[in-house]
């Protein structure tokens, strides 16, 4: 079993050097280098290369490195996928994608230009059609490592309303869950707007947690700390997973195939979540160790 986390996902501006320089520094498993919704129109060719300087100045550390390209509709997706494809990147990420055709579209140009046919893609679900079409796109696409929920586009295109119990948004969120599980993809929870909203920012991590997403992306370094604790195994949770393996092994050792822990049963399936627990928290410590 392998893990890497990704609890906290930050949207940096391609065309700021300074929060790009910043970003070296904050405490995010993941850095996403904007090109698309966080650069104006006049700022695209600037914004593209301040990126590549910055991929090649590097010093981001044990930080995933990720570049949002603009939409393969638009003007710019071409110069973007270029550019980013003779880079040291971790993943390319492609907004708006709505078909398997899409990603292989994208794989193509990045192919063409040099890139290898090892770097991950990272698929933004941000439309109706995009959400109808999760199972095709995960599991027909090669190379796609991470599924992106984007709850603003969605949000808007659905129209629905943004509560605090993101009622209207449910169905596409368990979606994306389901086809990422189904296709052995991490999947991540979308963008909270509020920054003043503590208390709901709190909560919407929280319910992403629970409907099953890894992480969740941010627009702010102030959302790093609360997204961190909420998506890292607690204490309870860390000791829980250490009985649950102990009480399994003494099981094995003694030619039986179940155990109890706290009055409940323990199966192999429970075993395998609790390792999981204990690495996830092996690796963000050793992840913030180096």
């Amino acid at each position: 079993m392998s893990i890497r986390p990704r609890r906290s996902v930050l949207f940096m501006p391609g065309s700021n050097p300074r929060a790009m320089e910043k970003a070296r520094s904050l405490d995010a498993d993941a850095l996403i280098l904007d090109l698309e919704d966080a650069v104006g129109p006049e700022q695209k060719q600037e914004a593209r290369t301040l990126v590549r300087e910055a991929l090649r100045q590097g010093g981001f550390g044990q930080r995933e490195l990720i570049v949002r390209v603009n939409g393969l509709e638009t003007e710019w997706a071409e110069d973007d996928l270029r550019m980013v494809a003779v880079e040291q990147l971790d993943g390319v990420l492609i907004p708006k994608v709505e078909s398997a055709e899409d990603l292989t579209r994208a794989r193509q140009i990045l192919t063409a230009a040099g890139a290898p046919s090892s770097l991950p893609l990272w698929a933004m679900a941000e439309t109706p059609r995009g959400i109808l079409n999760l199972v095709l796109i995960c599991a027909g696409s090669a190379g796609l490592q991470v599924l992106v929920a984007g709850t603003s586009d969605l949000a808007r295109d659905l129209r629905v309303r943004h509560t605090a119990d993101r009622v209207g948004l449910i169905g596409a969120l368990s979606q994306c869950v389901l086809a990422a599980r189904a296709n052995g993809l991490d999947v991540l929870d979308g963008v909270y707007l509020d920054l003043h909203n503590a208390e709901g920012f709190r909560h919407a991590c929280q319910q992403g947690r629970d409907l099953g997403f890894d992480g969740k992306t941010c627009i702010h370094p102030s959302q790093l700390q609360v997204t961190n604790e909420v998506f890292s195994p607690t204490a309870v949770e860390l000791e829980l997973a250490r009985r649950v393996i102990a009480a399994w092994d003494e099981a094995q050792a003694q030619g039986k195939g179940l155990a109890v822990v706290n009055g409940r049963l323990v199966e192999s399936l429970h075993v395998e979540e609790a390792r999981r627990t204990l690495l996830l928290q092996e690796t963000i410590e050793a992840r913030r160790a180096g």
